[in-house]
Parts: structure tokens; C-alpha cells; sequence
């Protein structure tokens, strides 16, 4: 008796689901339904014979099955990638700026895993500010950018709103009746505009203790203790704490997350759309 060979697409849908742990965000990967996803994985298990997905109405995670199951299901998508690539003769390359407000520390993995789930897709990645990034997409220099909502322009698609706070070492103290020290990011920095802007109107004085060119090194300096900080809790490393209500500071907004994008189809638009859901799963924690 022959058996029946896996179906890809239900492969696939297994990747993203577990990857990413929802069905819904896998379905907006996929372009498809909530329901075509779980009518994949029932097919998927039942040719398998196993479980792969234990599920609640709160969460999905790998069964034991599963978890062996997804690097052999990774390996079968890339040997189906390289023999349809053996008549390809380029790769397609894809320009993606993304605002370091908004890159986070599982950037680097997610392009490695993105790269090395298409590797007929060769993905190129720039990190600035917002607005040097906005420019060089307007003068086609990128093909897409995930920013910051930028003053003066009410383009682009929301990905998502993320949540910032005034961040602190858990030994720094305020010294009574100094100025508020900040560390802040380089000009031109919308979050810095923002937080400094609110700080003026509640009346709350302020100095720029450290200023940096990255928000690597502004929560760096955050950690040492040198001031506070206005950030997404999720470019902290663990032990930072929200010192805004202890000190009265204002209410810092929910930011949106952008993209712009010239990209409509194939593969590169395969690619944003798993790079938005997992920005907007990292957002969401």
C-alpha cells in the first residue's frame, strides 16, 4: 500500500502556528482563515496519526509529538525550497528598514529564521530613525519600512500600537529637587519628542543626562543607573521597572507601529506579512 504524501500547505501551517503561537496570526501570514489553518493541522495530525498541537481556549503550544515533529517539518520545506530553486536562476531581494524603536532583541533571530526558511528571498535589513528611513523609502532606497507614526504623515498600514513607560534601574533613586535625568536617543527621535513634549506640559524638569545612538545603549545606560528612560517594556532587559507613577510623570501614550510598503506579491509579500505577525506577537508579549 502506498502512503499518502504530506501536504506542504499543511506543513507550512503547522510551522507558523508553532512559530508563532496562535492560529489567527497564522492565518495572517497565510492570507487565509482561522478556520482553513485548523483544518490543515486536523488533517495534518490525523495523516500523521499523532497529536502536534495542544490547544485551549487561552493559549496553543507543542506537544511532546509536535516538538520533535517541527525541525523535520522545517528541513521538508527547505529541500522543497531548493529543488524548486534548482530553476530559478536569481534570488529576489527584499529592502526592509525598520525603526530602531522598533527592531527589538528578536529581530536578528526571526531574519535568520525568515532567511533560512526562504532561501530563494535574500532579506536585506536597515535600522535608523523613523524619519532617515521614511526619506529613503520616499526616494525608493527601501522597498518597505516598519517606523514610527511620524508628524506629518498619516500613510501607511498599522501593524500594531505598542505600549512605553518611564523605565529605571531598580537601585536608581531621584535625587529631591533635581531635574528628571533622561536618556534619550539621538535626534531626530519622535519618542524622545513625545516623552520630552508631555514632561513640559505636566511641568516636570528635565535634563538629558545621556544621549545615544541606539536604544541598545539607551536601556544600556538605563540599567546603569544613570536615569530614566521612555521605552517599550520589551526593550528592557529583565529588572527594569516603570518608575512613572512612583515619580507622577505623565501617561506616555500607545505608539503605532507602521508599514510602508511598495511590496504587493510573491515571495518578498510572503515575508512582510510573517514579519508583521511576529512584530505584532512580540508587541502583544
Amino acid at each position: 500500500m502506498v502512503e499518502r504524501p504530506l501536504d506542504l500547505d499543511a506543513v507550512q501551517a503547522f510551522i507558523r502556528v508553532a512559530e508563532l503561537g496562535s492560529f489567527t496570526r497564522a492565518a495572517e501570514v497565510m492570507r487565509t482563515t482561522q478556520a482553513a489553518v485548523s483544518l490543515k493541522l486536523q488533517r495534518l495530525e490525523d495523516r500523521l496519526g499523532c497529536r502536534l498541537l495542544d490547544r485551549t481556549p487561552r493559549y496553543v503550544q507543542l506537544s511532546a509529538r509536535g516538538a520533535a515533529f517541527l525541525a523535520r517539518a522545517r528541513e521538508l520545506l527547505e529541500v522543497h525550497d531548493r529543488a524548486l530553486a534548482a530553476c530559478v536562476e536569481a534570488r529576489q531581494r527584499l529592502t526592509v528598514g525598520i525603526s530602531d524603536h522598533v527592531a527589538g532583541p528578536e529581530l536578528p533571530a526571526l531574519i535568520a529564521r525568515m532567511n533560512a526558511q526562504d532561501p530563494q528571498l535574500l532579506i536585506e535589513i536597515r535600522i535608523g530613525s523613523s524619519n532617515d528611513l521614511l526619506q529613503s523609502f520616499d526616494r525608493r532606497e527601501l522597498d518597505t519600512v516598519i517606523v514610527r507614526l511620524h508628524a506629518g504623515r498619516n500613510d501607511g498600514e498599522l501593524l500594531t500600537e505598542e505600549e512605553f513607560g518611564w523605565f529605571a534601574a531598580p537601585v536608581w533613586q531621584h535625587r529631591a529637587g533635581e531635574p528628571l535625568p533622561l536618556a534619550t536617543m539621538a535626534e531626530p527621535c519622535g519618542v524622545r519628542a513625545i516623552a520630552e513634549q508631555l514632561l513640559d506640559a505636566a511641568g516636570v524638569p528635565w535634563t538629558e543626562i545621556f544621549v545615544g545612538g541606539g536604544v541598545a545603549a539607551v536601556a544600556a545606560a538605563v540599567m546603569a543607573g544613570l536615569g530614566v528612560a521612555a521605552l517599550a517594556p520589551r526593550m528592557l532587559p529583565f529588572g527594569a521597572i516603570d518608575v512613572g507613577p512612583r515619580l507622577g510623570l505623565p501617561d506616555l501614550p500607545r505608539l503605532p507601529v507602521l508599514l510602508h510598503t511598495r511590496v504587493k506579491d510573491g515571495r518578498p509579500r510572503d515575508a512582510l506579512a510573517a514579519l508583521s505577525a511576529a512584530f505584532r506577537s512580540a508587541v502583544r508579549g
